[in-house]
C-alpha cells in the first residue's frame, strides 16, 4: 500500500514496457515515472502527483549538537531498533492510515535505517535513510510534532555522520522542496506519479 506497482528505471521505458509489468487486478494501481516521460493517460491512469529528484553532494550537515545549540531544539534524533518503536514510527508517519507499511524485517536489513527524531521520548518526525549503489536515499520524511524543517535537519546531520562519503538523494513536491533545498539539495530533474 501507498508504493507504486512499477518503477521506471530507464526514460526509454515505454507505457507497453510498464503497464505489461503490473497487476492490473489490483485496486489502485500505480506507477513512479522516474524521468517523466509516460503518459498513461489512455490506460484509465492520471497523474496522482509531480515531484522534483532532489541530490545533495557528500559533505558534513551541522552536527546535531550544532543544531541544538542554534535552533535550542530539544529532538534528540537516533536509529529505529525494536519492532514497537517501529510501529510508533509507522503511526506517526502514516497518520490516517490503519495498518502496517513497513515490516519488521526492515530493522535487520544492513541497507535500510529508519530515524526518529523525539521530544521526551515521543517520535515527532522522522525519515528512511537506505542505501544502494554509492548514494543513500532519504524518504518518508515527516514532521508530527515539530517544525516542518526539523526532519530534515536531523536527517542530514544523520545521514552525513553514518555515511560521510555518500551523496544523499530523494524527490519531494514542489510545494515541499523549501525544507530540502535549505539543507543542501538541489532540484535535478521532474518525476510523476501515475494512479488508476
Amino acid at each position: 500500500m501507498l508504493y507504486p506497482d512499477a518503477v521506471t528505471l530507464t526514460p526509454a521505458a515505454s507505457p507497453d514496457d510498464v503497464l505489461a509489468a503490473i497487476d492490473h487486478a489490483s485496486p489502485e494501481p500505480s506507477v513512479k515515472d522516474s524521468f517523466d516521460r509516460l503518459d498513461l493517460r489512455d490506460a484509465g491512469f492520471h497523474v496522482l502527483f509531480e515531484a522534483q529528484w532532489i541530490l545533495r553532494p557528500p559533505g558534513p550537515g551541522r552536527s546535531l549538537d550544532e543544531l541544538r545549540a542554534i535552533t535550542g531544539d530539544p529532538i534528540t534524533w537516533g536509529p529505529i531498533t525494536t519492532e514497537a518503536d517501529l510501529r510508533d514510527w509507522d503511526r506517526n508517519c502514516h497518520t490516517g492510515y490503519d495498518g502496517v507499511l513497513f515490516p519488521a524485517g526492515l530493522l535487520t536489513d544492513p541497507a535500510v535505517t529508519v530515524l526518529a527524531g523525539r521530544i521526551d521520548g515521543d517520535i515527532v518526525c522522522g525519515s528512511v535513510l537506505n542505501t544502494s549503489g554509492e548514494v543513500v536515499g532519504v524518504s518518508n520524511i515527516f514532521a508530527s510534532g515539530c517544525d516542518e524543517y526539523a526532519p530534515w535537519e536531523g536527517t542530514v546531520a544523520m545521514a552525513s555522520t553514518l555515511f560521510p562519503d555518500r551523496p544523499m538523494v530523494g524527490y519531494e513536491r514542489p510545494d515541499d522542496l523549501a525544507a530540502s533545498l535549505h539543507q543542501g539539495f538541489t532540484p535535478i530533474g521532474p518525476l510523476r506519479i501515475w494512479l488508476r
